[in-house]
């Protein structure tokens, strides 16, 4: 395993949109498997960084070092803890990054985020989600159905407020001095794999796995698995 001495304690941060359940189904078999608390979290819909960060500052407070572990936004989000916490943080998980060099609305991931947040106040929440099951995987189409339901009428903030935040930029990367991986799909169109090899690039000493989003989508443990390595 990367991480050693293995920690206590694995934080684990959804993307944009989604919710703990999501990050429980990505790294808690992973975490069972190496008798390793997870502890999965549900952001506040009125701070979802900020509630984010909370979590993981609490969860440092009561166990000591952990394991920043987030997908997508939770990946960014993850990687500036590890930068503000090195001695706090044991390592750092980043799954499915989608964009380097810090603010940039075009960035795929942002402009998804801020149409699906206009499309949601011009037509309604049924309506946005009827249209993203017709145009999604089934497994992702279930997923989103339930995550997006649970924030309601908070969703059209929750997706702005992701895509207003800064990635990380280059610099910031390499000054990430925790053991880290990176995990990309080798086909995702809105976490680009170049994007992934990027971070494990620029991360000193970062370690870079890749997967498919069939596969991920067969088995979304598959990212912790991959992440957390042999137990």
């Amino acid at each position: 395993m990367l991480f050693s001495p293995e920690p206590a304690v694995v934080v684990a941060l959804p993307g944009t949109g989604s919710d703990s359940a999501f990050a429980q189904r990505a790294f808690g078999a992973a975490c069972a498997a190496r008798d390793l608390r997870i502890l999965p979290v549900q952001p506040d819909p009125g701070a979802v960084v900020e509630s984010c960060l909370a979590a993981l500052d609490s969860a440092a407070a009561q166990y000591g070092r952990v394991v920043a572990a987030g997908i997508s936004l939770g990946a960014a989000i993850a990687v500036e803890w590890g930068c503000a916490n090195p001695g706090l943080a044991a390592g750092v998980v980043a799954g499915l990054p989608a964009w380097t060099g810090g603010r940039d609305g075009e960035c795929p991931a942002a402009l998804s985020a801020r149409v699906t947040a206009e499309l949601v106040r011009a037509e309604g929440l049924a309506e946005t989600i009827a249209r993203m099951r017709a145009s999604s995987p089934a497994w992702l189409a279930e997923t989103l159905t339930r995550s997006w339901r649970g924030y309601g009428a908070a969703l059209p903030d929750v997706l702005l407020e992701a895509a207003r935040y800064p990635w990380p930029a280059e610099a910031r990367l390499r000054s990430l001095t925790v053991p880290t991986v990176v995990v990309g799909a080798v086909d995702d169109p809105v976490h680009p794999f170049p994007v992934a090899e990027q971070w494990a690039a620029l991360i000193p000493g970062a370690v870079l796995h890749k997967m498919t989003l069939a596969e991920f989508g067969a088995d979304p443990a598959l990212l912790g698995h991959l992440a957390l390595g042999t137990p």
